[in-house]
Formats: structure tokens, sequence, C-alpha cells
């Protein structure tokens, strides 16, 4: 018996099928089922995952898609040629073009125009009127290729309606096909697919009703039990392979070409990309160029002809070149910093006459597959380049690509909990004290929370919740990857709109692009880049200097020595508790250091135990020693050790005689999480070929070991050495312009690791006098005033940090006192129109306090007592009746003003730091008493000495590649302390830990160098003496930064969250920007 399953929905229906297509291939394949026919409702997004399911099984894959009609119909349709193909990804493109996001809406005309080569299957319900006019339809549209599919329901009378809607088939000649709708893999899914359907329509278990399945069938079957269901309909069953035969439409068959590019009058794609190369290189090289970088070049250039690859190359170069004439700061990054060619166009910033460079780890005539290029752009104005893109090659050929957001525990808890009926505080608890997830939870975790572990309904949640972690929730769109093709895209895959305005996104990501070799264009966005551009107008404006990322003095001692110190709060790459921690240990002197730093502090160094020796090797604590000059020549740079992905490579090419193809295939596994353990089966290879070419046994096996230890996260040396550019400019404009450095990193908020706060307090530490919001001197961004006669500058800080305060509302103060600054509260209001909430935000961000002299309970109390105008009907006769009677003056209100700990406390609420003493500060007499010392003292503490202290928690961070230890940086008004708290204090202080604002810690100072942590031993939440500053109770919050992983949710997005429209802050409108407002200086200074 044969049998194929035609109607098969995955999770990529989101919310309805409870299975993945890996999950519904495998299990098919072990049933003996031929074919699988995916037809996820109105959409194609999870196609290219059903493929890879098809590939690693074998099993066949039929192309379909099931469409839900406006009118009323539900049509399974499959393309049986190419033409046809891409007919349906027009078809549900018109759909979802009228539906807008996450939505699609077709009627039956749009089926007759898109029809031509399909089959279409009517899924009906009952054979009623209806359902015999949806066939008269369907025989007249579809003729020979229109199908009725006859599926078991699981109600009363079932056979009956089988019969009936057989019978009415014969009677319009349509023909009877089996189908079983399917929903998950195995019959143990059934509750999660109850679940989805839940959170589908956002209700319970208990009040879902018919919404969800009234039976468990919707399970893949065996052949036999198919026959077994359907024994009367014999010719049905065999005509689902008859409908696999006639369906000869596969996705290998999609060709994909990029769009021609030929920029060059008369020269064709390859010629214009060998006329810009020869026109930039006296920019790069004004002596000429080197022989070794010619050869180079000449190398590339060859091989990109043979690939065909330079109209890709020409776009990058174009969209780089319009934003380099838009004054929009960009750098390229990842492994096309390994190519010559990018470096000379301008796209990348890596000399390959400097950087031993592997050009085959971008492009590799072996590997066959496409070139990625990532371009970082300023994160306010990456927008205009995006916009450019679709105006340069049209929304027709161009849209991004798109992201799969998945449920991860937090969400998969919260989503779950809600649809089994459990209480808000239990699921709040419940997510709360998720950390991450393994295999299961243990019951401790859960007593902790004050909970029953073995509660029905909470034990289903937890199991429940952790099934449908990693299932799609809903697509998003990627931060910046682009599929442009010759013609129109939407011939390949389907298009929808993106969420945000001016946007249209693919239906597949990025990993669907490269199983089918698309070419994808990286167009993303680098908060620092943005800093960097702000800081450098700041120096031009305030200092007189003329600075960029390519004229900044290379090497200067100043900044290595301020490195090495750690003192790079702020900075890009190397401002993480971790890497804090190995700066003074590496001790960077010279770029490539950098570099070094940059990549050693990442899973796969420490993984591949790579980081310790090559340390130890740096502080001539452990002689370097190379068994032969060509493992000499390889790994000199890196003292034998092999840190980079660029490395691997050539070891694995040099010592065991791998081929490129082979090599990469090496790099491919050490790339990303996904391939994890995938390093393991070059080991006989690797092995055999090393102990060949003379190296011994246990040499080659350690080699091996560290290669694995990539298996996590390799790092390239070109990306590396991208970033250590943008890192060390970074740090040499904190280190010399520490005022300009504070200014563009909090005018480019949201990004960095470190919220506001931390960085305000970090320049005031430096010197730089920082002032408060004033609604007489701020404008939109944080500005530069000079002190007095000198030559330095206070940074002012800008209407920016006031929460709430609208970038309209802000424009209209700063146009508004261009020629006099307020005089009162009402001065304010008349003359700027801004509303009393614009006015209530400023007073509560204690903005009128510093030229108004009016403090917060004093400037809210005025805002109070402002008038409306009276209308001009009654001017003049108020007018008189205030000559005749003398004005009733309002009496003065003495009002009690905020304690300075009240006022520290709504610093916080309202602009997310403080100029006023530090919160803990207040508390130091009571910490006193009770033998708490502070973090400086602790931190200055000897070795081994028992330590007791306590502040803010700023950071908490669980790496990967530590072992369950979770590091804490916790702050008092004299600095930082690090804090390690091992595994088992963890989970026994779990709620401390991630609930605490304000924490004590008992325990062991350790010291390493001028590495130093206070390894806990106890820990005490004090959050509640922070209550009392404000003089009620209110709980505090310290603004999180970027860093603290437990509030900001770990990485990435909350799953639940769609993805956020772009606000007016985000973006950058010359026009229309209120940093283009021409303002007297004489208000401002």
């Amino acid at each position: 018996m044969s049998y194929a399953e035609l109607q098969v929905t995955t999770h990529f229906s989101f919310l309805r099928g409870a299975s993945s297509a890996q999950e519904l291939f495998e299990t098919a394949k072990q049933l003996g089922i031929d074919a699988i026919g995916v037809v996820d409702r109105n959409s194609l997004a999870g196609i290219v995952r059903a493929l890879e399911a098809s590939r690693a099984t074998g099993l066949r894959l039929v192309v379909g898609c099931r469409l839900d009609l406006a009118d009323g119909m539900s049509v399974l349709v499959y393309p049986m040629d190419r033409a046809a193909y891409s007919r349906l990804t027009r078809l549900i493109t018109l759909g979802k073009s009228r539906g807008g996001k996450n939505n699609c809406i077709l009627h039956w005309d749009d089926i007759v125009a898109y029809a031509e080569g399909m089959i279409g299957i009517l899924v009906p319900d009952l054979p009623d009127a209806t359902c015999a006019a949806q066939l008269r339809k369907m025989a007249e549209l579809f003729g020979d290729r229109a199908y009725v599919s006859l599926c078991l329901r699981r109600r009363p009378n079932d056979q009956l309606r089988l019969h009936e809607i057989s019978n009415m088939a014969t009677r319009f000649k349509v023909r009877t096909v089996v189908t079983n709708d399917v929903l998950f893999h195995e019959p143990g899914r059934r509750q999660l697919q109850d679940i989805v359907t839940c959170i589908r329509h956002n209700t319970t278990i208990d009040d879902v009703g018919f919404e969800r399945e009234r039976h468990a069938d919707r399970y893949l079957k065996p052949p036999e039990e198919m026959a077994r269901l359907f024994p009367r309909y014999a010719q049905a069953l065999a005509r689902t392979l008859e409908i696999v035969r006639r369906c000869k439409f596969s996705l290998e068959e999609l060709t994909y070409q990029y769009p021609e590019e030929a920029i060059v009058p008369g020269k064709d794609a390859q010629g214009s990309l060998e006329h810009y190369v020869w026109e930039c290189a006296p920019d790069r090289y004004p002596e000429g160029l080197p022989p070794d970088v010619l050869k180079t070049v000449r190398h590339e250039l060859d091989l990109i002809r043979t690939m065909k690859y330079a109209p890709y190359f020409l776009t990058v170069f174009s969209i780089v070149r319009f934003a380099r004439s838009q004054g929009i700061l960009c750098q390229g990054r990842g492994s096309a910093a390994n190519s010559a060619v990018c470096y000379i166009l301008g796209i990348t910033s890596i000399d390959p006459s400097t950087n031993d460079l592997l050009f085959e780890r971008f492009v590799s005539q072996e590997r066959d597959e496409p070139p990625d290029i990532d371009v970082d752009f300023e994160h306010e104005r990456r927008e205009e380049v995006i916009q450019w893109i679709y105006k340069t090659y049209t929304k027709d050929k161009a849209a991004l690509c798109a992201t799969v957001t998945r449920y991860r525990a937090k969400g998969a808890i919260r989503d779950v909990g809600k649809a089994l009926g459990l209480p808000e505080d239990v699921i709040k608890a419940l997510s709360s004290g998720m950390w991450s997830w393994s295999e299961e939870v243990p019951d401790r975790n859960i007593r902790e929370l004050n909970l029953n572990p073995n509660a029905r309904r909470l034990a289903l949640t937890l199991k429940l919740a952790q099934q449908l972690m990693g299932a799609p929730r809903h697509l998003g769109q990627h931060p910046g990857g682009f599929v442009l093709t010759h013609d129109r895209l939407d011939d390949l895959v389907p298009i929808e709109p993106a969420t945000m305005k001016d946007r249209q996104i693919i239906e597949w990501d990025k990993d669907d692009v490269e199983a089918l070799k698309f070419m994808k264009v990286d167009v993303l966005a680098l908060g620092m880049l943005t800093c960097m551009a702000k800081a450098f107008d700041l120096i031009r404006e305030h200092k007189g200097e003329d600075l960029d990322l390519s004229t900044i003095e290379q090497e200067d001692a100043a900044t290595y020595a301020m490195i090495r110190k750690a003192d790079t709060l702020g900075t890009f790459q190397i401002e993480s508790r971790a890497q804090m921690a190995m700066l003074p240990r590496l001790k960077p002197h010279t770029f490539y250091d950098l570099v070094v730093q940059v990549a050693i502090v990442r899973p796969g160094p420490i993984q591949g135990d790579m980081v310790h020796p090559y340390l130890r090797r740096r502080e001539g604590k452990e002689p370097v020693e190379y068994p032969t000059p060509e493992l000499e020549a390889v790994l000199g740079k890196t003292l034998g050790v092999p840190l980079f992905q660029e490395s691997a490579m050539r070891v694995a090419m040099v010592c065991a005689g791998f081929t490129g193809g082979e090599a990469d295939q090496l790099r491919k596994s050490m790339a990303t999480f996904k391939f994890t353990g995938g390093v393991s089966r070059f080991k006989d290879k690797l092995v055999s070929g090393m102990v060949k070419n003379g190296y011994s046994p246990e040499f080659a096996e350690k080699t091996f070991s560290q290669l694995e230890g990539f298996g996590s996260y390799g790092f390239p040396e070109s990306h590396a050495a991208s970033f250590a550019l943008i890192a060390y400019a970074s740090n040499y404009i904190k280190c010399h312009y520490p005022d300009v450095f504070c200014a563009a990193l909090l005018n480019s908020q949201p990004m960095g690791f470190y919220a506001p706060a931390q960085i305000v307090g970090d320049a005031i530490k430096h010197d730089v006098e920082v002032r408060p919001v004033c609604v007489n001197r701020s404008r939109w961004d944080c500005t530069l005033e000079r002190i007095g006669g000198s030559d330095r500058h206070a940074v002012r800080l800008g209407f920016r940090q006031v929460k709430g305060l609208a970038v309209g509302d802000a424009a209209r103060i700063v146009a508004a006192r261009m020629n006099n600054p307020f005089a009162s509260v009402d001065d304010m209001w008349r003359r700027s129109s801004v509303p009393t909430e614009a006015l209530v935000q400023l007073a509560e961000a204690d903005a009128f306090l510093p030229s108004l002299k009016l403090e917060r309970r004093d400037a809210l109390w005025a805002i109070k007592a402002l008038r409306d105008e009276p209308l001009p009907l009654f001017a003049a006769a108020a007018e008189r009746e205030a000559t005749a009677i003398a004005e009733q003056q309002e009496p003065e209100v003495a009002l009690r003003q905020m304690t300075d700990g009240h006022n520290v406390i709504e610093d916080y609420s309202h602009i997310g730091l403080t100029l006023r003493q530090h919160p803990v500060a207040f508390l130091r007499e009571d910490l006193s008493a009770r033998n708490i010392i502070s973090c400086a003292e602790a931190m200055n503490a000897r070795d081994g000495r028992w330590a007791y202290t306590a502040g803010l928690v700023l950071v908490r961070q669980k790496p990967g590649s530590a072992k369950g230890v979770m590091f804490i940086t916790i702050e008092d008004e004299t600095g930082p302390a690090n804090i390690v708290v091992w595994p088992t204090l963890f989970e026994k202080r779990r709620r401390i830990v991630l609930g605490s604002s304000m924490m004590a810690i008992n325990g062991r100072i350790q010291r390493e160098g001028e590495v130093v942590h206070l390894v806990a031993q106890q820990l005490f939440d004090l959050s509640g003496d922070l209550v009392g500053l404000a003089d009620r109770d209110t709980e505090f919050r310290l603004p999180a930064g970027r860093g603290d992983e437990f509030a900001h949710g770990g990485a990435g997005p909350d799953s639940r969250d769609r993805p956020k429209p772009v606000v007016p802050r985000d973006m950058f409108v010359p026009d229309l920007h209120i940093e283009t407002l021409k303002v007297k200086s004489r208000n401002f200074h």
C-alpha cells in the first residue's frame, strides 16, 4: 500500500501546526509515507525548511499552500511547474498587500486569475448547497486538475458525510482524494496543538470551545492505517500518488539571477568593477600598489570574473558610495574584510598590505557559495540608505529578508500559562524566575517561588512551554539583509508589507536564502558609528579639528595606556565585564593586540582552551614552540595558538593537507551554533594528516581539541580587525576628548552595554563637568558648553534624556527661545505652545531649576496655575473688569521641598540618572553600622580577604561558556565592584540574584594581577532600603543598560514583541531634524 499525505500544516502556519517540518518528514519516513505535501495557510514561509527536511530524509516534498478565501472557500493549491509556482507566489503577494502585516485577503476571482498550471483540492466541511456551488466553480476553473478532499472530521455520521461528498464530486466530475489534515507528527503533540489554538484566539483552554480540534486524529498515520480508515475509497487513496506524479515542480528548480550592474558606460559589470578598482587604488595607495597587494587584487578579480560576482561587488560599492555622499559613516566587516578589492573600493578598512588576509575565507571557487558582504551604517541614518536601495532597484526587485521570531523560555511560559488559565501573578513569578532552560526546571526552583511543582496545571505549563520553545511565533524583518533580483522578486518568494512604513519583506529568512544560494546584501546598523559621527561633528564644531576614522592618530600610547587599565566603559567591543577583566592581563600595546583582544573573549577560544596558553606565552611564563617552520609561519602572530577561523583553516591546509574546499568545510562547521559538534567528523582526517606530515599524535590531538572548541563560536580575523578599528577609534575619542565622547554616546542611545547613568558617572570621574537639563539651554541632543574663558567644555544634558518628552515639543521649545530665553513657566507655555503635559515632564525632570530657579514642586505648582487666554469676544470685557477691580493676586504658597534622597529617586525616574549624590551615599551611615564596606574598599582589599559590601545592581551576565557562573557588577558612591556567583549559590538565591535592585554580598576577594573579583558566599536583598529615600512606599528600579541580560530578557527581543515602529528620534531627516536648527549661541553659553 502506497500513500502520500498531501495536507500537512507545519508550525510555520504560526500557531496552527504544532510540529516542525523536520519532525514531520522524519516521522513520515519511519511510517512508510511516500511524499509530503506541505500546505501552510496563505504562506510559503516554511517551505524552505520543508525542502531541507526533504533533502535530509530523501522523502519527496510537494510544494503547496492552503488558501483561505475571504468569500468562504478553502482551497489547497499545488504548482505543477515553475511558471505555476511563480503565479502562486504572486497570488500570495497580492493577498498580503491587501491584508497588511501577518494577514492575507484573497477572493475566488484572484484564484481564477492565477490558477493556470496548479492542481486545486477543495476542502469542504459539509455536503451542502455551498459545497455544490464550490465544486461547480472548481470544475469550471481547474478542469481535470480539480479534486475534492475526503477527510474524517470524527463527527456523527462521518461516513455518510464522506459518501455524500463523493457522490456530489461525481455529479460535478471532480475527483476525490484522501487527506488527513495533519497538524502534528505524533499523538503526543495534541495538547500543544490545543494550546497554540488558545494562544491564537487569545483565550484559555476552559473557554476555547469548538475552536480547538474536536478529536486527536490530526497526526501522521501509516498507509495501512489510512487504508483501514477509508476502505471504500481505494481510488481516492491512490490519487494521492497521482497528484505527486503530476506535481513535477521542485524548489531546486528556482534559479536566482542577480541584477545586472554596469555603471561605467560601454563596459559590462566586470569591466566596470575593474575600472573602479584601478580608479580608487591611488586613494588607498598614493605611492602605488605594493607588489604583493597588486598580485592579490589580480587574483581576486580573476576569481570574481570566474564566479560572475562583479554585479554584487558593484551593488555594495554603489551603496557605500551613496552613504558617503550623504555624510553617513559606514564600514564593511565580516569575511569581506579579507578582500583587497573591498579595501580599495572603500567598502572595508583592513589594509591587505599590513594584515595577513585569506581571500578564500570570503570567496572560494570550490565552495560555490555567494559572497556575503556586511556593511555597518550609523543606526540613526540607515533608513536613508534602505530607502535609496528601494528607489534604485524598485520594490518589484528588492526586499528585506524576514527573521523568524521564535518562542524562548519567558515568552513560552507566559503564553502557555495564560492559555492554561494560570493566575497572572503565578505566570509573572514563573517567567521572572527563568534565566534559561535546559532539559527540565528543577522542583526546588519552583518551590523557591512559593509554588507547588506537583500542581497539575503548573506542571503541564512547564512541560508544554518546553515543547513550544523554538517554535515560530511570527515573522519580523531582518535588520538589513536585502535580496535583490534581476527579474521580479515575487516570482521567487511571496512579499509582504512590513510593519514599518515604506518597507517590504520576503517570507524567507537568511537561512532560507542561503539554502537556495541567493545573494544577500547586508545593510546593518551600528550604534557606535552613530556615536563616532556625532563625536567628529562635535570636535569640528567645538575643538576646531577635522577628524574621521581614517585620520585618527594610529598607535597612540595614551590610548593604549587607558585600554590596559580597562578604562573602557562605553567604548566599542571591549566594554563588557569579561573584556574589562581580560584587558589588564593581555595588556594591548598595538593594533594587532586589540584584534586579539576583540576575538579572544569569545566562547570559541575559551572552550578550545586557547586563552590561558596565549596569555602565559604572552607573559613569558610558557615557551612558544613550533614543531615545524610551516606552523610558525601560520601561527607566529598568535604565539602558536589558533585563535581565528583563518588560523584554523591554514593549520588544516598546511599541516594536514586539507584542500581549500575542505578547510572551508571545517570553517563552516565552526562558524555558528547550528553546527555545534560538526567539527568532530574532521578529526580522523586532521589527525592522520598531521601525523603523516611529521607531527606527533599528541600534538595533533591537542590541535584538534583546540579547533573543536570553535564548535560553539569561532571569530574570523578579518571581522575582529574591522571591529578593532572602531574599538580603537572609540577609545581614542574617550581618551583625548572625554567630554565629546560622553555627549556623543548619550546622543546615540539606545546602544552599547551601559545605561546613561553609568556613562555620565564615568565621564564625571574623567573630570568632565556635566550640567543638568535646562529649559533655556538644552537642545534635543546633549551639547558642549565652554567653561568660562578656558578651552574646556561641559556637557549639557539634552531634552532627549527627559522620559516621555516628544521630539516635536522639544523642537518648539528650542525655536521659541531663539531670540530671548524664557522668563517664567507661563512665558514658556505661551511662547512655545507646547502642551502642559510636556511642561510637566520637564518639571519632573527638574529642568526649570537651572535657569528659572524653580524646584520640582514649585514648577509643577506653577504649571497647575496656568490659565488659557480668554476668547476674543470677551477680551475687551475682561480688560474693563480688570481696570475696575483690582486683580486678586494668588497668594504665594510655600511648598515643602523634596529631600535630597527623594530628588535622587525622581532624577532616576525621569531622566534615568542623577547629578546629585549616589543613592547608596544616603544609606552609608546605616550600611557602616552593619559592617558593610564600600565597593572601593572591597576592590582594594588583599587577595583572600573576606569582604562584606553592597551596591546597586548594574549588570548581570551568565555567559554560556562560563559553565553556569553568574557575573554581577554592583556600584555605590565609590565605584563599581565585580561579583562572581557560583552555580550552587545562584540556585539557592535565584530570586535575590535576578530580582534585587540593591544587593549585599559577603564573600572572599580573588586577585589575579590587576583583575579583582569578590567571590560571593552569601547574598542579601537590600532593595527595601532604597524605598525610604523617596519618603514613600515606591519601588526603586535602576534604569538598566543593555549589558544587564536579565533586565533585557537575555539575547534578542522578547518573543512576544512585535517589531517596533520607527519613532522620530530614531531617524535622521535633514530638513526636519532638530539639530539643524540654528540657534544663537548666546542663548546656550
